[in-house]
């Protein structure tokens, strides 16, 4: 106990007090082997003045209350936050010499440090700082650090708070032009479609022939006064859009080293693959979402749903998930190509994947094949390469390099032989150049267009 009593008393010495410590210790020895009475009385002063100081901090009481108010609930990677930080002083009496630091992580920038002297009691002082989010995550602000001083600078005693808040970084959001009213055509060109009719008017409701059978107060008697044969009005369920969205997520499937530039003029674009992926999920999804487009979104590891797990996601919910969404382990897209199964969305599939091969599109091309909407956006693997990407710190060798960018060829050309339109992504482009540049089968418009109604069809 006592040995650990010392190590405490030593740790809260400063630089300066050490030296002091070390200079008092040396004229201690000097005047004794000299027999100089005056150094030892010199020396019992210098040593003093730590003992004094320590004690005199030791004796400091404080009590504190902190509250942090955000100036954005959530922050997009790459912007900036203001935090507003209230150190209340609660104690009955006066603070002395407080040096506040603020613990946050080093996602969040440098840690900013305050200085409040002799805060009065019940009053408050308002310390401002900014953040920068640099990396997705979910990340805690505070404790706050107090560091009480004495006077001279000797001692220094630390002890730190206990509240916390939370502040989350999402995927930036890129704003993409296109899709006006979206279908639920499937992926495969079927008949498995959603079917709707007008709402509009008397004149515009959907009508077939009577069959045996239908319901006699299904007809419609404009319509059988028109074409002379008896008709009856089409009674099915309001189209609504549909589609299914799958991210790779698998680390061995990205590029995550390395130093890459982007878009010009984009100061916080994505430096490495797996994050251009995750903020194309977040453009797309939000786009799909706020055009009225039913999306389940699917990784390699399984679907995300909302944080109580019922119901589908909304635009904040997803950019919830995709914040806390990080590199997987997984080596294949079995777990998502089986989510992706289940979901059963009548409507197109859109992947965003990264360096895959033929092995990893086979049971995708098989899964979703013949003529339909579907889209996969691939990493560019030659592009990110030569722009300085890398699996690890150190570049691919040669002949491992060459080995991925013909797997990645071999699989877009798989996929376009199953009808999927596809795009490679390099790493000066941004998602709203692919997402204008895809078009559909006939190569006419971008994505959104063909997400349009079936002819024939009137969303409801």
């Amino acid at each position: 106990m006592a040995r650990t009593r010392l190590g405490d008393a030593v740790s809260t010495l400063t630089l300066r007090g050490r030296c002091l410590v070390a200079a008092g210790l040396t004229l201690g020895l000097l005047g004794a082997l000299l027999g100089e009475r005056a150094l030892v009385q010199l020396a019992v002063f210098v040593l003093a003045l730590p003992v004094v100081s320590a004690v005199g901090v030791a004796r400091q009481r404080f009590r504190i209350a902190t509250r942090r108010t955000l100036s954005v609930p959530r922050l997009p990677r790459g912007g900036d936050a203001d935090v507003l930080l209230e150190v209340a002083n609660t104690d009955r009496r006066a603070g002395g010499l407080w040096l506040l630091t603020e613990q946050l992580p080093a996602e969040l920038g440098i840690r900013p440090h305050f200085v409040v002297e002799r805060l009065a009691s019940g009053a408050t002082a308002p310390l401002r700082y900014r953040l920068h989010g640099s990396r997705r995550g979910r990340f805690p602000l505070g404790p706050v650090r107090l560091r009480l001083v004495d006077p001279f600078g000797l001692v220094l005693r630390t002890a730190a708070g206990s509240d916390t808040s939370t502040l989350l970084v999402t995927p930036r959001v890129q704003p993409l032009q296109g899709s006006g009213a979206l279908a639920g055509a499937g992926g495969t060109g079927g008949e498995g479609s959603r079917r709707s009719i007008a709402v509009h008017g008397e004149d515009d409701v959907s009508t077939r022939e009577y069959r045996y059978g239908d319901d006699l107060r299904m007809v419609h008697w404009r319509a059988t006064a028109r074409t002379g044969e008896l008709m009856v009005r089409l009674e099915e369920r309001p189209w609504r859009a549909a589609a299914s969205l799958l991210v790779d997520t698998r680390l061995s499937a990205h590029l995550v080293g390395g130093t890459v530039r982007g878009p010009a003029g984009d100061p916080a674009a994505p430096t490495d693959t797996l994050e251009w992926v995750v903020e194309a999920a977040a453009s797309i999804g939000v786009h799909l979402l706020r055009g009225g487009a039913g999306l389940r979104v699917l990784t390699d590891s399984g679907e995300l749903t909302p944080a109580l797990g019922r119901g589908p996601l909304g635009p904040e919910e997803l950019l919830e998930r995709l914040a806390e969404v990080s590199g997987s382990r997984a080596t294949g897209l079995q777990a998502g190509l089986e989510s992706l199964r289940r979901a059963d969305v009548e409507g197109p599939a859109i992947c965003l994947l990264g360096l895959v091969g033929p092995d990893d599109v086979h049971a995708l091309a098989r899964l979703r094949s013949g003529p339909g909407t579907d889209v996969a956006v691939l990493v560019d693997a030659a592009a990110w390469l030569d722009a300085g990407a890398s699996r690890s710190r150190r570049p691919l060798a040669p002949a491992a390099r060459t080995e991925v960018v013909t797997r990645q060829q071999q699989a877009i050309a798989l996929l376009r032989s199953a009808g999927w339109q596809v795009a490679a992504v390099r790493p000066d482009q941004g998602i709203g150049e692919v997402w204008n540049r895809l078009g559909g089968p006939d190569g006419r418009g971008p994505v959104g267009s063909h997400l349009a109604a079936p002819a024939g069809q009137v969303p409801a």
